[in-house]
Formats: C-alpha cells, sequence, structure tokens
C-alpha cells in the first residue's frame, strides 16, 4: 500500500500517513511558467495498491486537475489499484439540474475521475448519496457523525440537547446525529431562499424554548443560513446555540458572519485545509477526520468492511 498526496490538504495527508503508519511516496506536484499543472512520482509504484488523498476544495479547478493528473501518472506506472480519496468532493452541489441549459457538474467530475484512471472512490459527507450513483467504480461515503457525536458527549450536557436540522434537507442527516445521542428530539428550521447566496429563515418546527440546540449540517460556504438559523433559534428561546458541519468551506466574510453571530461556537472537520483567518476565529474550531479516513483506508487495503465503521 502507499499513499500520495496533491496540494489540496497536504496537512491532512499527513496525519492520515501517521494513523496507518506509512511515510507519504515522494512525489513532485508542480507548476510549470504558464500554471500547467506537472507531476513525477519518484518511487517505484508497480502493482501497489495506491490512495490518492486530493480534496477538491478552493482553488477547486488546480486541485480537480491535481487529482486527475496524479491518477493518469499512477495508472501508466502500472499501480495495480488507484482509490482517489476526496475528503471534501468540490461541485457536489451540482448534482442536478437547477434549470434550463443547465449542467449536472457533480456527474462530469465523477466521470473525468473514472476515465482518469480511478479503481475507487473515497469521500466524507457527500453533498447527496446519489452522488455515489453518479461513479460506475465503487464508491465508500463516510460519514462524519461519529467523531462529531463523540465530541458533542464529551463537550456539551446531553440531558437537554435538540439537535436541529437547518433546513427541509438536512433531517436525514440531523435525525442520524440525534440517534447517536441518545435519541436526542429534533427540530427542523424552515427557511426561504429569495436569491442564491442569499437565506432567509421563517420558522421553527418544533419547540426549542430551554434546550440546548445543535446545528448539524455537511457544508458551511457563505455561513447566512447557519447563523440566520442560530438567531431564530435564541429568538424562540433556546438556551445556547452551536453548530457542527462537515466541511468548512467558508467563502467572503464568512469567518467574520461567524464571529458576529448568535452562535457559541462553530465546530468543522479538517476535510478543507483552514486558512489563516479560519485559524485566527475565536468561535471556529477543527475536529481531526485523519483517524476516520485513515482506519477507512486501512480497511479498504486489507479487504475488510468499512460500513462496520458505522455500527
Amino acid at each position: 500500500m502507499k499513499l500520495i498526496s496533491g496540494n489540496g490538504n497536504l496537512p491532512l495527508a499527513q496525519a492520515i500517513a501517521s494513523y496507518v503508519e506509512l511515510p507519504l511516496t515522494q512525489a513532485s506536484v508542480r507548476r510549470f511558467a504558464d500554471e500547467e499543472v506537472f507531476v513525477e512520482v519518484h518511487e517505484n509504484v508497480r502493482g501497489e495498491d495506491v490512495f490518492v488523498i486530493q480534496s477538491t476544495s478552493y482553488p477547486t479547478n488546480d486541485n480537480l486537475m491535481e487529482l486527475l493528473i496524479m491518477i493518469d501518472a499512477l495508472k501508466r506506472a502500472s499501480a495495480k489499484r488507484i482509490t482517489a480519496v476526496m475528503p471534501y468532493f468540490g461541485y457536489a452541489r451540482q448534482d442536478r439540474k437547477s434549470g434550463s441549459r443547465t449542467p449536472i457538474s457533480a456527474k462530469l467530475v465523477a466521470n473525468l475521475i473514472t476515465v482518469a484512471g480511478a479503481n475507487r472512490v473515497l469521500s466524507v459527507d457527500l453533498h447527496a448519496g446519489q452522488i455515489q450513483g453518479f461513479f460506475d467504480i465503487p464508491t465508500d461515503n463516510l460519514f462524519a457523525a461519529p467523531v462529531m457525536s463523540a465530541d458533542i458527549q464529551a463537550r456539551f450536557p446531553i440531558d437537554n440537547l435538540m439537535v436541529v436540522s437547518p433546513d427541509v434537507g438536512g433531517v436525514v442527516r440531523a435525525r442520524a446525529l440525534a440517534k447517536r445521542l441518545n435519541n436526542a428530539p429534533l427540530a427542523i428550521v424552515d427557511k426561504r431562499r429569495e436569491r442564491a447566496g442569499e437565506s432567509e429563515v421563517m420558522n421553527i418546527i418544533g419547540d426549542v424554548k430551554g434546550r440546548f440546540c445543535v446545528l448539524i449540517d455537511d457544508i458551511v460556504d457563505s455561513a447566512g443560513t447557519l447563523c440566520n438559523a442560530a438567531s431564530a433559534l435564541k429568538a424562540a428561546g433556546a438556551v445556547d446555540v452551536v453548530a457542527y458541519v462537515t466541511h468548512g468551506v467558508l467563502s467572503g466574510g464568512a469567518v467574520a458572519r461567524v464571529d458576529g453571530s448568535d452562535l457559541l461556537e462553530l465546530v468543522i472537520t479538517d476535510t478543507i485545509l483552514a486558512t489563516e483567518t479560519i485559524r485566527n476565529s475565536a468561535r471556529i474550531r477543527q475536529l481531526p477526520i485523519a483517524p476516520l479516513l485513515g482506519e477507512a483506508i486501512h480497511r479498504i487495503a486489507e479487504e475488510t468492511s468499512v460500513s462496520s465503521l458505522f455500527d
């Protein structure tokens, strides 16, 4: 087994390598003067089971091209099996036609990865579970819920806890977390989005008065939805509100928005490399996802069950 990483999230790749007790394979992933990506693997990978670790987060297209070119380099170097480990799968939100004459970019990206030569895909909390069906190769979708529930139980009082979904679409995810927290009650924030990128909280389904609320989501981008939801929950009588989100995209003024919001804390995993602004925020904390990914990689290499991780 060999591990190789692009520049998408090197600290995460190093943490995974440390967990599986293997060094990262020596490779150069660099740019030519005209910004073309060039990859050179400095170790023999013939007949090896290779895991390519690369989050396709910002800059999405650069990281995606790095991943595709690394897969191609490994395929041409006669690697036995190539697994694309994508802790964060970019373009996942474009998983359906949102209007006339619009693309399904998530499907296109899945095709690119398959054609490049990947034999398997491993990701964390895909935006929509159906994306697994976009691939014609085996795809493992890991859930961050065990990592989050362990952290919640260690830090917060369980007795008056309430899990809250920030929108109707996230109810299944929220229910899965609530189940892990001694079947905590569930509430839903019903929001109406007037324009793309803007969100408006309307009303809360469920009684949150006197409750410690845990908002759960898969992606936080502008953080508008979470901050508005936190304000609505506090207005409805919630004692405190924390948010647990798998992928901290946090683009634009998101960090400043979180710092000025009613959220006690925003907890994200390190699937996406944190910027300096995120690291310096007093209200944003990162949970390590490397042990979960490392264990999944180990099980795939050993040909044992990955789903039993979540039993």
